[in-house]
């Protein structure tokens, strides 16, 4: 594949880019956020039927067995399954972020990219990752608790720890330092790029579970358990749809805007120039930066 030309890009540009490269390259980006969601699912829908086994009738002629939900045994359940589900869902989602980082980064720069090889990359990678996304949420919660405004200014300016973090091997508190450093007088632009995403990510599951979610509560109030865990499942599977298909935006156009932002303001373009007869290299070393990426 032809690297895509490095130039400074219009916000409308880097969106554009953004969309292409996703219409372009779909199945392989659906299939990344796919495989840990799929995970997800698997254990939500393990949920629904333990629920399920929770209320079955005591009797053929007897009503669901609701009163079963708050004895200590499902209490107990309900909370094992609980954190189970956190920890697949941290790890699904730190291996989908980081291999499609990669992935994006591999196709922007002219390189072929896998769903094998992106997961490939990821090895070793994940627990920086999470201090990454630790430090990173601790930042702009600090920032909610002294105003709204505030919260929202710190997470546009954290936009590009992720790639920093993954694409130049940066520690967490490096990696924050760097996207600050780089997205200085350019939090309007990712605040739009965060916004859009935001609301393509709401609609698309609002899409496939909405429906859902309507019948799932009128079979509640009927009390038919059956229909229950039926408009359950498809709730489940329709946010499986909706947020692999959603999920790819941001993190496409985040990376995107992090090329961007070191076209901008540290000449990458000039540098990928210079660079070219080394392939060892992934991205060039940001000036103060000790060495390459191998």
């Amino acid at each position: 594949m032809a690297a895509l030309d490095l130039r400074p890009l219009s916000l409308g540009e880097v969106l554009d880019r953004t969309f292409s490269l996703y219409r372009q390259n779909f199945w392989l980006f659906v299939g990344i956020c796919a495989l840990p969601r799929l995970l997800i699912l698997i254990f939500q829908l393990g949920q629904v039927a333990f629920l399920h086994a929770s209320v079955a009738p005591l009797s053929p002629h007897s009503g669901p067995n609701f009163g079963a939900l708050g004895s200590g045994a499902a209490i107990g359940g309900i909370l094992a399954a609980g954190a189970v589900g956190a920890v697949i869902y941290v790890i699904a989602f730190l291996y989908a972020h980081g291999a499609s980082v990669y992935a994006v980064s591999d196709l922007y720069l002219g390189r072929s990219a896998t769903i094998r090889g992106s997961f490939r990359k990821m090895r070793g990678h994940a627990l920086n990752l999470f201090g990454v996304l630790i430090l990173e949420g601790l930042a702009t919660l600090a920032g909610f608790i002294l105003l709204i405004i505030p919260g929202f200014y710190v997470m546009c300016r954290m936009m590009a720890g992720v790639p920093a973090a993954i694409l130049e091997d940066l520690g967490p508190s490096d990696s924050l330092q760097r996207s600050w450093t780089i997205t200085e007088e350019n939090a309007g632009r990712a605040f739009v790029i965060l916004l859009l995403s935001a609301a393509i990510s709401y609609a698309l599951v609002a899409l496939f579970t909405g429906p859902f979610f309507f019948l799932m509560f009128w079979a509640a109030v009927q009390k038919n358990v059956q229909m229950i865990q039926f408009w359950t499942t498809l709730v489940d599977v329709g946010s499986f749809i909706g947020g692999t298909l959603a999920t790819p935006v941001l993190t496409i156009s985040a990376t995107i805007f992090y090329y961007d932002l070191r076209v901008r303001k540290e000449a990458f373009d000039l540098q990928m120039m210079m660079t070219a007869a080394a392939p060892s290299s992934d991205v060039p070393p940001a000036p103060g930066l000790a060495s390459p990426l191998s």
